[in-house]
């Protein structure tokens, strides 16, 4: 009989065929199977976001800068009112209602923040009164890139707030699909809050010097609302997210459930939000230590504009 030789060994299988077991193939087969976001959810978010474009061109040329014109603010102002007045009613909407979620409802997850993964599954249903906060939070951030980019004041830290709205707009879309929206909600309530206070501010600077003269009244709410403004960012965005949401994303969150879908994905996201609120509360605490040691005497805004925007500020491509 003839003496069986040495069994050839087995070729190796291409790299492309190898990378199908993990990397992006494992990327993809987690979305297909923990991702749920139906095609007319996104089409509704891009459908917002075009009507909170024209709401905002709508409202910039029929009331806020007709109002501008009747209070006769000075033409630098006048030009960043719309901008400022369209912002704060939004949010003080958006943190209102947010607010009503966690306070004037059932959910527990502020006071209780592990309990937003309580009885977490894939593909859950999202509770209405969430799911409508989902839609207009997602359509006005999607509406926000284009704004920021042509409509809005270009600012020193303009591609820093680019970067936020994409993070954000990323955040609150994914969260949904993976059914994240009880820490959503949480994030969205403790972001919105210096929003509203930092467009409050920004308001009165513009209107405390109008009509010819200047109004006591307005400079004095301009200036305790710095003051909230600041505190607020540090306890809300610094202090509480972290105790609240990062600690239930990272810790609680693997506790409850091991094999929680995307979980470095989510918390990285989460990091580099708190990173950019870091960044700009750093602009916060330079700007009360140039007012505590003199450098500038007058309150005049609370986010730094380039030399080129300094010397001669133009209108908005809205305008």
């Amino acid at each position: 009989s003839r003496r069986a030789g040495p069994t050839r060994p087995e070729p190796m299988a291409p790299a492309n065929a190898q990378l199908r077991n993990c990397g992006w193939g494992l990327a993809r087969r987690g979305l297909a199977e923990h991702a749920h976001l139906a095609p007319p959810e996104l089409l509704l978010l891009a459908l917002g976001a075009l009507g909170w474009t024209a709401l905002r061109s709508a409202a910039t040329a029929r009331l806020f800068r007709p109002l501008a014109k009747r209070c006769r603010l000075q033409p630098r102002d006048a030009a960043k009112m719309p901008e400022s007045a369209w912002k704060f009613l939004f949010y003080l909407g958006s943190w209102s209602y947010s607010a009503y979620l966690l306070f004037g409802t059932d959910y527990p997850f502020f006071h209780d923040p592990p309990s937003v993964f309580y009885d977490w599954m894939p593909g859950m249903a999202v509770p209405r009164d969430i799911a409508a906060a989902y839609l207009l939070q997602g359509s006005f951030y999607g509406h926000s890139i284009y704004a920021t980019l042509y409509m809005d004041t270009w600012r020193k830290d303009s591609v820093v707030m680019l970067l936020h709205h994409v993070v954000t707009l990323i955040l609150i879309v994914s969260s949904y699909a993976f059914r994240y929206h009880n820490v959503g909600i949480l994030v969205l309530f403790l972001h919105d809050i210096s929003d509203v206070q930092l467009e409050f501010t920004k308001l009165n600077i513009y209107f405390k010097s109008r009509s010819g003269s200047y109004h006591r009244l307005h400079a004095l709410a301009a200036d305790l609302g710095c003051l909230s403004f600041g505190f607020s960012w540090f306890w809300f965005r610094l202090y509480w997210f972290p105790l609240k949401v990062l600690y239930a994303t990272c810790h609680c969150s693997l506790r409850m459930v091991p094999d929680i879908p995307f979980y470095f994905f989510f918390n990285a996201l989460l990091l580099l939000l708190t990173l950019m609120n870091l960044y700009w509360f750093l602009y916060i605490v330079a700007f009360a230590a140039k007012v505590l040691t003199g450098q500038v005497r007058e309150l005049k805004d609370l986010r730094e504009y380039d030399v080129a925007e300094a010397q001669s500020l133009k209108p908005s491509k809205a305008e």
